[in-house]
Parts: structure tokens; C-alpha cells; sequence
């Protein structure tokens, strides 16, 4: 393993030194380091709490060269998005109503109808897939995860269970013809092997069609501390200029982009075959690109300035939490996401701090969190322990969980928002 820069510091001599996973140049400046964690979107069964957990570093580069941050591959994608993967997209309503709302908008805009066949990377459990099913246009799913990928059949999603790449992609078309519209939502920055998967869609987009892919947006992540959305499971964060450029990198052409609130900031970025004149491009994109550009994004020094807000934040949160505790105050979670679990250990969270934390999936109720071992229950607990604060460890479902959870108010209890600064919310 590779020697670690200091943070912070833009050209340390490393022993070995990873590679950029786009361009291949060494990476030398570190984005943040979030010491050593565990991998967030597991969760510890019961039998297993006295079981070693394996802990990998959390730090993140940025590449010099091409500016694109990522993280080192420590484990295999197939271990990560083996068949207990436990994301399933559905337990979040507004997801799927953002998903249906972006299914209208591509049949109405572009035109996506019968005679079209989509097909989304990461369908997940068919959350969005089930909204084309209903409107008769042939899709297919593609995703690696057995557990998720039955849910989708389940729903009459046809799904095969595979990584994406060029030979899943040749595959496809081999079998079912080239695709009008490929889609992945949250997926690019889990890619390990990313000039693969750009490449694969490249090969399985038809002449004139389109691709879009939703991710969260650097800048955004940036500018609103969002550091808990880093985590193994993403590879890489992407601004939109080094986005732009991988994919110019394929032959794929970025037409338009979007900027959507969805995980606290996202992009949404179309792309069509370089030669196609399909797809006039639009303004969006000069404009994202300049207001990029304007604040730094081709200059290492931009990248440095980060880690200092992170460890900021920590310090803030933990005195709260210290604060609460010495008042005898009840504080509990909502919540057991992989953004949640990257803050719980880079801020050393534990039950000391956290009697427990809550999620709606039955999948993860009745284990523990990983490197923290806080206990998972479900909602209900809430309001038969009735804390004084409930933290949410999602942010960027806030609105939808303080909807949901407002009966804290009866017995005075408060949210806290710990992203991008804490802050305590009424019931």
C-alpha cells in the first residue's frame, strides 16, 4: 500500500503512488483524509458483534492532472455489491417520485415511448423502471446486487444481474438491439474501472440516442461540507468539467446539464455519440462549465482548502453531542445510511453518544452499524423511548424525515442537522 501524503500538502514523494483510475497519472495531493473506516453500506448482525470488522483508509486524492477526486480501490465491487447489498431505493418516497418525475420528463422531451428500449445501469429494486413497465416502453435493468435485482423482477422489472462494462454492453446489444436511452442514477461514482464503463456505454447506445446519469456534484459537496458522502463504495466525485472530459475521453458528446437538489446537490449530465446530430447543445452546459472554472476548478491549490471545514464540523458536532450528554439528554439517530455511517466513525460516535438509530428498511432493523455498533430499530422506537434530540444522519431526506417523524414535537424533542453545520430543528 501506498505511503500517505501530508494533508493538505500538494506534492509529497510517496514510495508507490496510486494512479489516477481516468488518466493514469500519479496522485500526490490529498482532497481530505478520513482516517480508517469500514465499509458503510454493511451492517453487523448480532452473532457477528464480537467478530473482527476490516477497516480500510479513507482518503481521498485529487488528481492534478484531470482533477478528478476519488479513493483508492481497496475492495472489489463484487464484495461491496454482493447479493446482501442492502440499499434498496424504494424505502425513500421521495426517490421514486423523483424518479417518476424524471420517467415523464424524458417520454415527454424526448420523446421515449413504445418503440424505444431503455436500459438503466443499477436498477436497483426497479424503482424507476417500474414507471416505464407501466407506461409500455421495453427497458432492462442491469444490476449486480442478487437481493435488490429480485425485487425488481419482483415488481416485473427485467433485470439480469451483472456489472456494467463493455462486454455486459456488447452483450445487450447483441441480444436486444442498441439502446435509445441509457440511464444510471448514483452509479458513475461507484465505478472502479470508470474508462470501462464510459466505453460500454458508448458501445451500447444507439446512433442518435442519449445517456443520462445523476450524480452528486463536487461543488456542491464542497461548498457544503457534505464530506459524508464520501465513502468506499464511491470511487470517485466528479465536477462537471472532468466529468465532461472523461466522457469526451469515449467519444460521448455532454449536450446538457441539470443542477437538481436531490443528496444534497446533484448533476444531471446528457450525453449522445460525438458525431450525432441529434442533440444541439444547450446553454447549461457552457454556463456550469464556466462557473467552474471561475472558482478554481483547474488549480490544485482549489483542492486544499477542504479538510480544514471537515475537521471543523467534527469539533462542532462532537460539542454538541458532548454538551446534550452532560445535560443527561437522550439523543438517537434516524437513519442508517452510508453517508451516516462515514460520520459516525471519521467523529467517533458511538452508543456513549447514541443510544441507538432507526431505519425504515426491515433489512438493516435488528443489526448494528459498522466500526460504531450502534443497534438499529425501527421508527416506532422513537416514540416509545421519546429522546430529546433525534439526529438525522440522511440530510438530505430532512424535509421527508422531519414530515414523517413531527409527532417528536408532543414531548418537546428536536432534530439536529449535522450537515453542512449542526443544527437543531423543532419537532
Amino acid at each position: 500500500m501506498s505511503s500517505r501524503p501530508i494533508v493538505g500538502s500538494p506534492d509529497v514523494a510517496h514510495s508507490v503512488a496510486p494512479k489516477c483510475r481516468f488518466c493514469s497519472a500519479e496522485l500526490r495531493q490529498t482532497f481530505v483524509d478520513l482516517g480508517m473506516s469500514p465499509l458503510c453500506q454493511t451492517q453487523i448482525a448480532p452473532e457477528k458483534l464480537n467478530e473482527m470488522e476490516p477497516f480500510f483508509p479513507l482518503h481521498v486524492y485529487v488528481c492534478t492532472s484531470c482533477f478528478l477526486v476519488q479513493l483508492e480501490e481497496f475492495v472489489k465491487p463484487d464484495v461491496i455489491f454482493g447479493a446482501e447489498y442492502p440499499y434498496f431505493s424504494s424505502y425513500s418516497d421521495s426517490w421514486v417520485a423523483h424518479a417518476k418525475g424524471y420517467v415523464d420528463h424524458v417520454r415527454q422531451d424526448f420523446k421515449v415511448d413504445s418503440g424505444s428500449f431503455v436500459v438503466e445501469i443499477a436498477s436497483n429494486d426497479g424503482y424507476l423502471l417500474q414507471h416505464f413497465v407501466k407506461a409500455g416502453v421495453r427497458c432492462l435493468g442491469i444490476e449486480p446486487a442478487n437481493g435488490v435485482a429480485e425485487a425488481a423482477r419482483a415488481r416485473g422489472v427485467r433485470t439480469i444481474t451483472r456489472f456494467f462494462g463493455v462486454a455486459t454492453a456488447t452483450d445487450v446489444r447483441r441480444s436486444d438491439g442498441p439502446a435509445q436511452l441509457i440511464l444510471g442514477n448514483n452509479v458513475l461514482a461507484h465505478v472502479p474501472d470508470l474508462n470501462d464503463f464510459v466505453e460500454g456505454v458508448r458501445v451500447l447506445l444507439d446512433t442518435d440516442g442519449f445517456a443520462t446519469f445523476e450524480f452528486p456534484h463536487l461543488m456542491q459537496l464542497e461548498e457544503l461540507n457534505q464530506f459524508d458522502t464520501i465513502y468506499h463504495e464511491h470511487f470517485s466525485y466528479f465536477s462537471f468539467t472532468t466529468v465532461r472530459r472523461v466522457f469526451e475521453a469515449h467519444g460521448l458528446r455532454l449536450f446538457d446539464v441539470k443542477e437538481l437538489d436531490t443528496h444534497g446537490g446533484s448533476i444531471r449530465i446528457y450525453a449522445c455519440h460525438a458525431n450525432s446530430n441529434a442533440h444541439a447543445e444547450r446553454p447549461a452546459v457552457k454556463g456550469l462549465e464556466e462557473r467552474e472554472i471561475a472558482k478554481g476548478y483547474r488549480k490544485p491549490e482549489h483542492y486544499l482548502a477542504f479538510a480544514k471545514k471537515v475537521e471543523e464540523t467534527k469539533r462542532r458536532l462532537l460539542a454538541f453531542l458532548i454538551q446534550a450528554k452532560s445535560e443527561n439528554k437522550q439523543v438517537v439517530g434516524y437513519g442508517a445510511p452510508g453517508k451516516g455511517n462515514t460520520l459516525l466513525n471519521y467523529c467517533a460516535i458511538r452508543c456513549d453518544f447514541l443510544d441507538y438509530t432507526v431505519d425504515r428498511n426491515p433489512h438493516k432493523q435488528g443489526t448494528y452499524t459498522p466500526g460504531t455498533r450502534i443497534p438499529i430499530h425501527d421508527p416506532s422506537r422513537i416514540f416509545e423511548t421519546k429522546p430529546d434530540y433525534v439526529l438525522i444522519l440522511p440530510w438530505n431526506l430532512k424535509k421527508e424525515v422531519t414530515q414523517s417523524m413531527a409527532g417528536i414535537k408532543a414531548w418537546g424533542g428536536k432534530f439536529v442537522v449535522p450537515i453542512p453545520s449542526v443544527q437543531v430543528l423543532d419537532g
